[in-house]
């Protein structure tokens, strides 16, 4: 395995990083606002790009162990650049292509290879490598507050896009300010510097480690879970609250804006807490508090103000899943391989990120409504609350190196 040094730019890490992350999370969760005008501009059903959405996330997924596994390799650095180009051409994509098959397919490809080089998965490792071993889960916590204020900043802005200049031009202003802010904050992350020991694990090992690891296996479910909740909400929330009357497009941008405001502390404080207290008691009360409040949520009349008290009390647990899930795997297999092994726990988010958007979209084809996804969403948070608390968080006894 690896030892790694302390880095001596730990701050300038956090910060740049945080900005990358910024800009990903809050360009992506933005995405939903796009729904309902592509549809009507193209004679689409809301299935069309709810699928592209979901390919995104399936993509993300797909290429986010690669993307790690180059990180870890060449430095993370040149895969955020490679991730911006991806940004803006996907984003231009969206913008130009009118064709179903080739939007799905082309957006997803693209965006989601973006978001595999830009976000979580892809600067989880040198967060992890340039942070003191007392404040790695703490400084987790900020860049999972960085991506969630990157959904509080972008969403006003996206949705003020469309409105001042059209859902075509909006795309080709986010396009340049990803290449403007990615690429310039990509430059500066300096990997620390690595001293390789004798026993060293190759890729191979370090997969076939993790994936026959009993614990590794229940996070994997977990975070299925967590993918399918948070981008069926996000996706499809606009939607769902104007077909229950409430018309005025503000209050889905507040409520989204709340969301990602709150996720700030809830990923800090989540963070913070989970350098002091068993990570998986916080995983299992993260996903049951989920649960409580959707349902709460779908049981309270709807109004303005129901609406941002279910975002403040989910946005608080939105992605502070983020940071506990990372300091997880960092704690029971070290740093080496933390990226793509993040990467393969993504995948599982993803998985259930493309089935949360794609399903939301089909079923209300379908069916007219989105009650049964919102009930599928419900089952899923207890099966993720119970499945968290048998995960040990010991580090992995590995046989020592032969002579």
């Amino acid at each position: 395995m690896f030892q790694t040094s302390r880095a001596p730019d730990f701050k300038t890490v956090l910060i740049a990083s945080g900005v990358v992350l910024t800009l990903a999370m809050g360009v992506r969760h933005g995405l939903g606002f796009w729904l309902q005008p592509i549809s009507q501009a193209h004679g689409w059903t809301r299935e069309t790009f709810s699928l592209a959405l979901a390919m995104q996330n399936l993509m993300w997924g797909l290429i986010g162990p690669f993307a790690g596994m180059a990180c870890d390799r060449f430095g993370t650095a040149r895969v955020i650049v490679l991730g911006a180009l991806l940004y803006a051409g996907g984003l231009l994509w969206m913008a130009l292509v009118d064709q179903p098959t080739l939007f799905i397919i082309g957006s997803g490809v693209l965006i989601g290879g973006a978001l595999a080089c830009t976000a979580f998965g892809a600067v989880s490792g040198i967060v992890g490598r340039s942070a003191p071993p007392e404040k790695r889960s703490w400084a987790f916590g900020i860049s999972s507050a960085a991506g969630s204020f990157g959904q509080f900043m972008m969403m006003p802005v996206e949705q003020q896009l469309i409105s001042l200049t059209g859902w075509q031009p909006a795309f080709f202003w986010l396009a340049a300010l990803v290449l403007l802010a990615m690429i310039p904050m990509a430059l500066r992350l300096k990997e620390p510097p690595r001293v390789a020991l004798a026993n060293e694990q190759s890729i191979w090992e370090a997969t076939r480690e993790a994936f026959s690891h009993r614990p590794f296996q229940f996070l994997v479910a977990g975070y299925f879970v967590c993918g399918f909740q948070v981008v069926f909400i996000g996706a499809h929330l606009p939607s769902y609250l104007k077909d229950k009357g409430i018309a005025n497009p503000s209050v889905a941008v507040i409520a989204l804006a709340l969301i990602g405001l709150f996720n700030i502390f809830g990923s800090y404080y989540a963070g913070k807490l989970g350098g002091r207290l068993p990570k998986r008691y916080l995983l299992s009360g993260i996903y049951f508090g989920r649960t409580i409040a959707i349902a709460l949520f779908l049981l309270a009349p709807l109004s303005p103000w129901s609406v941002y008290l279910f975002a403040a009390a989910l946005g608080f647990l939105w992605l502070s899943t983020v940071p506990l899930t990372n300091g997880i795997v960092a704690s029971i297999f070290g740093l080496k391989y933390l990226s793509m092994l993040s990467g393969f726990v993504f995948f599982s988010h993803q998985v259930g990120s493309f089935l949360g958007v794609w399903l939301g979209g089909y079923l209300f084809t379908r069916q007219g409504s989105y009650d049964t996804v919102w009930m599928i969403t419900l089952a899923l948070g207890l099966f993720a609350a119970l499945v968290n608390l048998p995960i040990n968080e010991q580090a992995i006894r590995r046989a020592p190196a032969a002579a």
